[in-house]
């Protein structure tokens, strides 16, 4: 039975990839292993893909990696074995999921899954994004870029810095 987070079905072919993929990553890029380190790495943004098992449990574990990944627009792909995904890294345990940080010399692999995961191609990708730029009201643009930052005010039940040295 499927779980509950998985979201769509991987091809065997999309898999195998990935695992050679992620061999190539381990070479010669960065990586991030774990349910905890690749949250820490999407929610900073430094994940360019993320790979999650399809065999994890407790669910609860990385339930919560794909709304943050779609959040955060980081594309992902599910592998069904999270003794399979350990090994492709070069572990002797199972591994829940992986971010990649720096694809390294697995770049165009990594590129390649993505678009079949997504069926987006990257130059489509491009356009999209170009796209959602265009529409994008330019009054908008410009009260973001030139919004002033708001100053922080002193808490009322606390004396200004200069004050309390008097």
């Amino acid at each position: 039975m499927a779980k509950s987070y998985v979201k769509f079905e991987v091809s065997n072919e999309v898999v195998s990839k990935t695992y050679e993929a992620l061999q190539l990553v381990r070479q010669s890029g960065k990586i991030r292993k774990g349910a905890n380190e690749v949250t820490k790495s999407v929610e900073q943004g430094l994940a360019s893909f993320v790979v999650i098992a399809g065999d994890v449990d407790p669910e609860e574990v990385v339930v919560h990696i794909p709304k943050l990944c779609e959040q955060k627009k980081i594309p992902f792909s599910y592998v069904p074995s999270k003794t399979e995904l350990g090994k492709s890294i070069g572990l002797n345990v199972p591994c829940t999921a992986i971010a990649v940080e720096n694809a390294g010399s697995a770049d165009h692999n990594i590129k390649d899954i993505i678009s079949k995961v997504t069926g987006i191609g990257a130059s489509e990708k491009k356009a999209a994004a170009a796209e959602a730029a265009k529409k994008q009201n330019p009054e908008e643009k410009k009260e973001r870029q030139q919004a002033p930052k708001p100053k922080p005010q002193a808490q009322p039940d606390r004396p200004a810095p200069a004050e309390a040295k008097k």
